[in-house]
């Protein structure tokens, strides 16, 4: 049977709708909205890491040209603080105290860039100039920054009526089968690591407006975000007022990454300063001030432990994490190395697990969800871990793949840590990846990098994720006057592809061109709730809605035309804006039928899927690397991706959410890192010192989908968004593992594997 793709519909190579206005500069950013009479803000922060601070006076600053207000933390005492709601409950049942986010301190800074006092005046410089007025004196104390040091003696405590740097403690898995399992084990592997910080450098850095209008006793927030409705919900609940209070609106956004899904102090200030001011307030936040403020990523020190029987099958692991949250506890903070240890036994069968978090508090920059959130971090451990018992133990990394994956007659299966996998076919990508990857022929390409004074390595990842969690995005549809299709739905686009996506689910169904399809996100006022985006939710969930809303809407629009046309509704077929009975040149287009439609609600369709649990992607990366061990430099010069997204919705779109995920993975293994000095100084606040992903460190991949499509979602689709992430770190930092241990006998580097830390490493190993 030949199946045909629909021209517009699900597997189509569709070209992104949005391209055109952004590449000719006609996107609409939230900075680029200038209301009229609009006031602009400027944030004093704290210069040091840890103090106590006392304000003397705020005059000369309100004096100072063109300032209309300054607040400091005594003037916010009327909303309460920023805080998480995700804390999980302890080994003891209890749930850990929080310390939240104040909008403006108050009396202590705990990490630079900590939020002193906020000024408005009529331009941002004027505001700056006017913030160097203020006089604030700095009590400086030592601080706590680093991860594995921050429960060691003598450290200084962020929070000293804590009584130590520990913010919560968490467990999964079973103590007492885990250590039989190490009592019977004929081997046990050790790895001990960094999992290094990152910053999200999402092109557009954040913005914010807020207006207020008494008459309607109502704010207005304009800013990027992730989802408008968790803005207006958390915002709402801050300033006791009622949802419908407050409309929050999201323009186009220039990426995400999930950072841009919080709330942040700037939205409560530029919010509080329209309402005193009667003007519209907009704060522009510069690139300093994301390195120093937005939600960073990552940051663990791990050691863990696998358990093998004679044959190298893997009987039981044991983790010991550290996290390190900074110094309060951010909106999802708590909940990432959480949900990533849900994942720690990954495509494998392991069959007894311990494993311990420990979230720390750090005088730095708080912690949050980072593209995978958690995912990426589980996926990296086991996957090093992994290769660790296959050294170890003289075996193929292959093959110790190959012996302890979950077969497929295994699902569906239920891992150590109560996760359901409804289906998967590992060995199947990972040979088909060791195929495309000329896996065989390694060692020639290895004789010719010695022949040239290089060294080469190969490393692979087989990994599994959760993503697009239990619940609902309801989608609403409208046949609109003009015969187009206006969709509605609150997931929020930034840079996915979604008004391209969504089109495709309702061209399938109406027989419509894309073009004729509007997608409408990021109003408040337009969708009364929606649960935004992240966690690769949009399309698994969205998606589903939206093409069951699209059918909804067609079998309205048949039998509208079926009353126009008097026919059967059963004999009406849709076809480019028209329908037609089938067989006749009788036809009605789409603006007549919306005219001729009785109701309006004759013209609306409603879709919406609940999911019950998680879909689980998952595939193989093989990365080879060539190094030039007098410098240090490592070229990736192939990289090849299998991957199981269950249904592909749009292969153009799916490649490029996957080679996103890809580079910002490698950029994890071997570019990029966040580092805070002892004093709690972030060192590497600029792109001067931050090293990013370019074109020129990547070659082109090869990546393709061998799906199986899943079983908890109704259009068998898996989601694919931070896939790449999880896949590619690991594999990365394993080639380049891989090169050292062939060459030199070196077993560990941690990341990012640096020319200057690679170089270093060699020289240490030479010298040895």
């Amino acid at each position: 049977m030949t199946v045909v793709t629909p021209k517009f519909g699900m597997g189509a190579s569709v070209l992104r709708r949005e391209d055109a206005a952004f590449i000719q500069g006609q996107g609409r950013y939230t900075d680029d909205i200038q209301p009229a009479g609009v006031l602009h803000g400027y944030i004093l922060r704290s210069p040091v890491a840890k103090a106590s601070f006392t304000i003397g006076s705020t005059e000369a600053a309100k004096a100072a040209p063109g300032v209309h207000l300054v607040l400091t933390g005594k003037d916010l005492a009327h909303l309460g603080d920023l805080k998480s709601g995700v804390m999980q409950d302890q080994p003891d049942g209890t749930k850990a105290p929080t310390r939240d986010i104040p909008i403006l301190c108050r009396d202590r800074v705990n990490y630079v860039g900590d939020a002193v006092a906020f000024v408005v005046a009529d331009s941002r410089a004027l505001a700056q100039d006017a913030a160097e007025l203020i006089d604030v004196d700095y009590d400086s104390e030592d601080a706590a920054s680093g991860t594995a040091t921050a429960l060691a003696k003598g450290t200084p405590l962020v929070w000293p009526e804590l009584g130590s740097n520990r913010a919560f403690t968490y467990h999964m898995g079973d103590k007492a089968k885990t250590k039989a399992a190490f009592a019977k084990a004929a081997h046990v592997s050790r790895i001990e690591f960094v999992n290094n910080r990152l910053v999200c450098n999402y092109m557009e850095p954040r913005s914010a407006i807020g207006e207020w209008n008494g008459e309607e006793n109502r704010f207005v927030l304009t800013t990027g975000s992730q989802g408008v409705h968790s803005m207006q919900y958390i915002l709402a609940g801050l300033f006791k007022i009622k949802k419908n209070q407050l409309r929050v609106i999201t323009p186009d956004v220039g990426g995400g990454f999930g950072p841009k899904s919080f709330v942040y102090r700037e939205y409560p200030l530029v919010l509080e300063a329209a309402k005193r001011l009667g003007r519209p307030v907009k704060w522009a936040g510069d690139r300093t001030e994301h390195f120093l403020t937005d939600a960073q990523g990552r940051d663990n020190f791990v050691t863990a432990e696998m358990a093998l029987d004679k044959d190298g099958r893997f009987l039981g692991m044991k983790v010991d994490l550290l996290a390190n949250i900074g110094a309060y506890i951010s909106q999802y903070g708590p909940f990432i190395p959480y949900i990533g240890v849900t994942m720690s036994t990954g495509v494998y069968d392991i069959q007894a697990l311990d494993v311990s978090v420990t979230g720390l508090y750090t005088n730095t920059c708080p912690v949050d969800a980072y593209r995978g959130a958690g995912r990426p971090e589980a996926a990296f451990l086991l996957e090093k871990l992994v290769d660790a018992c296959a050294h170890d133990l003289g075996l193929p990394v292959e093959e110790i793949r190959r012996r302890n994956f979950i077969r497929p007659e295994q699902f569906p299966y239920r891992t150590q840590t109560g996760r359901l996998y409804d289906n998967g076919e590992f060995e199947g990508h990972m040979e088909r990846a060791i195929e495309r990857s000329e896996w065989k022929a390694f060692p020639a390409r290895l004789a010719r990098s010695k022949a040239g004074g290089k060294i080469r390595g190969l490393g692979m990842a087989t990994y599994i994720e959760a993503c697009a969690f239990p619940g609902s995005e309801p989608a609403f549809v409208e046949l609109n006057g003009d015969g187009t299709v206006t969709l509605k739905i609150g997931t929020q686009t930034n840079g996915q592809g979604h008004a391209t996506a969504y089109a495709q689910f309702l061209s399938e169904k109406l027989n419509l061109d894309i073009d004729k399809i509007h997608v409408r996100q990021g109003d408040t006022d337009e969708l009364k709730a929606g649960g935004g985006t992240g966690g690769s939710r949009s399309i698994p969930l969205g998606g589903v809605s939206a093409s069951r809303a699209g059918e909804d809407l067609a079998n309205k629009i048949r039998r509208i035309a079926a009353d126009e046309l008097e026919a059967s509704a059963g004999d009406i077929e849709l076809s480019d804006g028209v329908a037609r009975i089938v067989g006749t040149d009788r036809t009605i287009d789409f603006s007549a039928i919306a005219k001729a439609a009785k109701t309006p609600d004759d013209l609306k369709g409603f879709g919406e899927f609940v999911q019950d649990e998680c879909t689980y992607p998952n595939g193989t990366h093989i990365c080879e690397v060539e190094i030039d061990p007098d410098t240090g430099a490592t070229e990736i010069v192939r990289y090849t991706i299998v991957d199981d997204f269950g249904v592909t919705v749009n292969p153009i779109l799916l490649a490029g959410q996957v080679h996103g995920g890809v580079v910002q993975g490698i950029g994890q293994a071997l570019i990029e890192d966040t580092i805070y000095g002892e004093d709690g100084q972030l060192l590497t606040a600029s792109f001067m010192d931050y090293a990013m992903p370019r074109a020129d460190n990547f070659p082109f991949f090869h990546f393709e989908t061998r799906n199986v499509p899943s079983t908890t979602n109704a259009l068998g689709i898996k989601g694919a968004g931070e896939a790449g992430t999880i896949g590619s770190t690991p594999a990365a930092l394993n080639a380049v593992t891989d090169a050292l241990w062939r060459a030199y006998g070196v077993r560990h580097i941690d990341m990012p594997a640096t020319p200057a830390r690679i170089w270093a490493t060699i020289r240490e190993a030479v010298g040895a």
